[in-house]
């Protein structure tokens, strides 16, 4: 039922005449269950339009999100060489500014933007350049063994991924067409919840009168071999797989590139944006000019920067914050140090801290716990959206989401292929809707068909093909209605 196609209930019954329940061709209805009547024709024509047109973008979707959950492993063992040292007994870590002036002498071309320490002793240092011809957002990343100060090896990468993760991420998120292709997975994020709602509507809808929870709940392998047994199966895995594919479509919509900005605007309208620690220096224009730091950072800065990358890490060691830490060199003159934790499974630690690049000491501080509820919920969505929440139970979940949507979509197809010759419900249910339910949902429907644009579009397109096909379906049966009118006479 969450996903994608058109037969997830019975074919549609033939409506009864105008003045029995009211779903007739008034439009309008004096009981439920004429109300329900004309909205499950509405759901059940969407569904199934959802289920054919948008069918395929869910059904890639969730075919590169597979290969994606297992990434991680991948990424250990193509890349053991670069990401692991052998710590031996005993081994002191080499100072940064060490470690750091290695990884400059193999991208001597590279602008340093970021260090990032180790998880555990077995860790390689990761000292990331900025350097010219590489694609847009990707970096150069050196691996440098923290305890002999020897480069294992430099990588294209992607923020934090690497080659492999990276290629099957831009798979993921535009098919490797750059921002053509992210219209793709912005179309199946948009429409994902609207499958998952409308089907579970349908689903749990046409039961509710059965008294038969288990029907519901679970597929009916005893059921006659054929539509029946398929759609059990489309409902059941669809009911349990609901609440996982409505995250994923949420969070999936959050840095998509249209629906994202809406997400982003909406969150700073109601001052929820994720904050960040402020890095001006206090008394800034009362700094002297001195001389250049012990390390390069690509940018002129004010002051002797004695702490240098060393002493911004225990600075922010001392002021509470652990694991793997990201450390961002000053980006101009009063600027400061920034200094991040990068702890993003549970429990999530994101702290981060502002250090002055002259006296070491700690200028600001910024903790997780005062983020605002929706940069959290954010923080937290996009994480599990990506595997890293839980760790590997959450890469099973995901994986398990994504087979159960894979399996829907084809279930959806075959009903639709055993319902013929009749293989699409009825245009123009909407018809029989009653006004007072009909002009709320219009009004809903335009709102979200604004924010959401790829949503809006082939919205746009199914009714227009409705309407359409609703007006030469009721020319046909009026000539219909002419031909034996003129034979009886």
């Amino acid at each position: 039922m969450t996903s994608t196609l058109a037969g997830v209930q019975r074919e549609e019954p033939p409506a009864p005449p105008p003045g029995k329940d009211g779903a007739g061709g008034t439009g309008s209805t004096g009981s439920n269950g004429g109300t329900w009547r004309g909205l499950r024709r509405i759901l059940l024509r969407a569904h199934f339009f959802a289920g054919v047109v948008i069918g395929p973008f869910l059904l890639v979707a969730a075919v590169t999100g597979l290969l994606y959950t297992v990434m991680p492993q991948v990424e250990q063992a193509v890349y053991r060489h670069e990401l692991k040292v052998d710590p031996g007994s005993g081994r002191e870590r080499a100072p940064l500014a060490e470690q750091i002036a290695a990884a400059e002498k193999s991208v001597p071309d590279g602008t340093l933007t970021e260090v990032r320490t180790g998880a555990g002793p077995d860790d390689s240092t990761r000292v990331v350049f900025e350097e010219p011809g590489l694609r847009e957002g990707y970096t150069r990343t050196a691996f440098v063994n923290p305890y002999d100060r020897e480069v294992l090896g430099t990588l294209e990468t992607f923020g934090q991924w690497l080659p492999v993760r990276a290629w099957f991420d831009d798979l993921h998120r535009n098919l490797h067409l750059g921002d053509l292709g992210r219209n793709y997975s912005e179309i199946a994020a948009s429409w994902l919840w609207v499958e998952v709602a409308g089907g579970l509507a349908l689903w749990i809808g046409a039961r509710r009168s059965r008294a038969r929870l288990r029907r519901t709940l679970l597929p009916e392998p005893g059921a006659p071999a054929g539509r029946r047994r398929v759609r059990s199966w489309h409902g059941a895995v669809g009911l349990w797989a609901a609440a996982g594919l409505l995250g994923l479509s949420a969070t999936g919509l959050t840095w998509s590139a249209y629906a994202g900005t809406t997400v982003d605007s909406l969150r700073s309208r109601f001052d929820s944006a994720t904050p960040a620690v402020s890095t001006e220096l206090p008394g800034t224009e009362r700094r002297s000019a001195g001389g250049g730091g012990s390390e390069r950072a690509g940018s002129e800065r004010a002051g002797s920067d004695a702490a240098g990358f060393d002493g911004a890490v225990r600075a922010a060691r001392g002021a509470g914050l652990g694991g793997v830490l990201e450390v961002t060199p000053p980006s101009g003159k009063g600027t400061a140090y920034t200094v991040k934790e990068d702890t993003r499974s549970w429990p999530v630690r994101q702290d981060s801290v502002a250090v002055d690049p002259d006296t070491g000491k700690v200028t600001a501080t910024l903790r997780f716990d005062d983020y605002p509820v929706l940069a959290k919920l954010s923080r937290w969505g996009i994480d599990a959206h990506m595997g890293l929440l839980f760790g590997l139970p959450n890469q099973i979940a995901l994986a398990l989401l994504a087979l159960a949507l894979i399996a829907m979509i084809l279930w959806g197809y075959r009903m639709w292929w055993l319902r013929r010759p009749g293989r699409a419900p009825a245009p123009g249910g909407w018809r029989h809707v009653p006004g007072k339910v009909l002009a709320p949902a219009a009004v809903a429907v335009a709102l979200l068909a604004y924010w959401l644009p790829w949503f809006g579009i082939p919205l746009v397109l199914f009714l227009a093909s409705d309407l359409a096909l609703g007006a030469v379906r009721r020319r046909r049966a009026g000539d219909g209605g002419r031909d034996r009118t003129e034979v009886a006479a």
